[in-house]
């Protein structure tokens, strides 16, 4: 299959190393991966349209739904994942930690988060959902959610 690798490790500092071990471990499942770092375009319309292009060409998506400069998944990766689920894709997203999405930010915001009629709240008094999945409902119910990294990503896609 031809998987297209959603996620921000395009900005790590060793983006290149990770996409050849990305790449390698794809290829010993048989799988070809997708990486946006491969294409060579340098505008953001440019990088925007091979973005969409290759998953397109995807069989399937594998993001990484880990923080991503704060305690929510890259909004890149979020909008690669909307995309391919309107696209038909199957989408396997993986994370570090599964714990329900309010513990997490329960902690991300120093302990007890308060309370308004019942439901718990941000600092800002924004209305957190709780509905016991460890990201926001809109990719915890459209994403097979496995705990782990890649490789846990890729095994969960061949189980189906």
């Amino acid at each position: 299959m031809k998987i297209y690798l959603a996620g921000p490790d395009v900005f790590r500092p060793d983006a290149l190393t990770w996409a050849e071990e990305a790449r390698a471990l794809l290829a010993r499942h048989g799988h070809h991966a997708l990486i946006p770092s491969d294409n060579k375009e340098t505008s953001a319309e440019e990088i925007f349209r091979a973005n969409i292009e290759m998953i397109r060409e995807a069989d399937a998506v594998i993001a990484n739904l880990n923080p991503f400069r704060g305690c929510e998944p890259d909004s890149g990766t979020s909008f690669e994942i909307g995309c391919a689920i309107a696209l038909g894709k199957r989408v396997v997203a993986y994370l570090a930690d599964t714990r329900p999405q309010l513990d997490k930010l329960a902690k991300f915001y120093g302990g007890t988060l308060a309370r308004r009629e019942g439901r718990a709240v941000d600092p800002d008094g924004l209305t957190i959902e709780n509905f016991e999945l460890p990201v926001n409902l809109m990719l915890g119910i459209s994403c097979q959610i496995v705990q782990g990294g890649l490789e846990d990503a890729v095994l969960a896609l061949a189980a189906g």
